[in-house]
Order: structure tokens, then sequence, then C-alpha cells
């Protein structure tokens, strides 16, 4: 099929700045597509919120991500996917969304142990979304759960591998060793910023799935569904927003994407709309 070569970008929010986890698998694999990425560091993290909240920030941000001409949406954030995915689907029926879902399946297909280890938010867990999955592929397989309080906090300053990191890495993981553990799922965006910590922790014999470049993947094969071809060899341009301290956002982007960027602040006001 003869398609659009990239008549609109694609919009990818998060929390905070786990979601440049998935855009940074975005950019490696689709380099030629314009992108919008919001940040909602006013709100961060989600984890902790309810999910009555966290629907009502996913909606506002999805409005004005299509205002500024989004062909599709990223839900780059896994607790957002959980709480909000299916309802901004309904309220957005024209749009396609690509969300995050934590990755159970090859998880319990890869376990040579049968018990598998999931890190993520307490409202991912709570979610209909990740019972779902459960219930589906993990019939078999003994799920080890960790919430892992003050991570994304952590990441979100920008400390991958300090003492505070490792402390509630190791709180979370050790225990899991002892019960056989040998797949680590990342069911937070954050949480690939720490891979090579969570690597040190658990050892060479544990399988560490990163969700991100399946994410990216999908989001290949939806442009291509809308007829939007790729341009080889080109680098398209990142607008990035938050609304929190642009500068904070600015200082962690070569750090945790590669890349320098400027950030626009949008604030929130307080009717719950971005503006």
């Amino acid at each position: 099929m003869t398609g659009l070569v990239n008549p609109a970008p694609i919009g990818v929010f998060d929390s905070g700045v786990g979601g440049l986890s998935v855009l940074k698998a975005i950019r490696v694999q689709l380099p030629a597509q314009p992108v919008f990425y919001f940040a909602d560091q006013a709100h961060v993290p989600y984890g902790s919120r309810s999910l009555e909240e966290v629907r009502a920030f996913s909606s506002a941000i999805t409005e004005f991500l299509l205002g500024l001409g989004s062909a599709i949406i990223v839900v780059a954030c896994n607790t957002a996917s959980a709480a909000a995915l299916q309802e901004l689907r309904a309220q957005y029926p024209q749009t396609r969304f690509v969300g995050m879902e934590p990755a159970v399946k090859p998880a319990a297909e890869q376990t040579r142990t049968g018990v598998v280890g999931v890190l993520a938010t307490p409202a991912t867990f709570q979610g209909r979304l990740y019972s779902s999955v459960v219930e589906r592929f993990a019939k078999e397989v003994t799920i080890l759960q960790d919430t892992c309080p003050g991570l994304v906090g952590e990441i979100e300053k920008g400390d991958m591998e300090g003492a505070e990191t490792r402390r509630i890495l190791e709180s979370a993981i050790r225990p899991m060793l002892e019960k056989n553990i040998d797949t680590i799922v990342l069911g937070c965006t954050h949480y690939p910023f720490v891979i090579p910590l969570i690597r040190q922790i658990a050892g060479a014999g544990v399988n560490v799935i990163d969700p991100a470049p399946a994410i990216a993947r999908q989001t290949g094969r939806v442009l291509d569904s809308l007829g939007i071809t790729q341009l080889p060899d080109f680098q398209a341009e990142v607008r990035y927003f938050t609304s929190g301290p642009s500068a904070e956002l600015e200082k962690l982007l070569p750090l945790l994407l590669g890349e320098d960027g400027k950030v626009q602040r949008i604030s929130w006001d307080p009717d719950g709309q971005l503006c």
C-alpha cells in the first residue's frame, strides 16, 4: 500500500520520565516518526493514586495530544494503561491507542522454574488488565509481586544506582530469588532504566523482560495499518511537554534518552484541563 509520509506525530504520555524508555525504543525502531511526549510530573507517581484520578489525567492528556495533531496515542505508562486504556478507547473511538500490558505471557512461556517475579505499581496490580493477563496466561505459573515503594521517585530524580535505589530493589528481588524465580517482568515504564542494577542483584541466571521494544514494534504496526510510511535514515523531531519544572526534565533527557531537547511546561487548570 502506498501511504502518506509522516502526516502526523505519535503522541506519547506517562506520569513522568518512565515513558522515555518507550520513546527510546520508538526512536530506535521508528526514527523518522515525529513525536509529542508529555510527562505529567505534577502528578507523578500515578501508582499510588486512585483509578479515577488516573483516568481523569489520562483523558485530559489525550485531549491535549490530539489537539496538537497526534495520529495515534501511546499510553507509555502501565498504571494509566491499567486504569484508563479501555475507557480512552471508548471515549475516542476514532483514535488508535497503544498501551502497556505486563509481559506475563512471554514470562510464563520462558520460565524454567515456573516462578516469575513482577515489579509494578499498586494501581497496575489492582487493574483489570493485569488480572486478566495473569488469568489467561499464567495459570500454571507462580507469580510473585512487589510494588517497589519509592522506586519511581528515585528514578525521577535520576538516581539509577544509588544506595536507596539499591535498597528498594534488593528488598523486592532477594525474597523472590529465595523462592527460585528465573524471570522478572518490569511492569512499570520507569523500571527499564534500572535494568543494570536489577541484573546485578538478580544474577546472570534471571531473565529480565523489558516491554519497551515490543511496544515500539506494535506502534510501527499501527502506523503501517494507517498507511503512514517511514522514511529511512531520517531523524524526526521530538517535542517535549511537562506539567512539572521543565528544567528538571531537560536535565534528565541526555541521561535517560541519550538526546538533548527543549521542554515546554504546560499547566493544569482548576477544571482539570491542560492549558
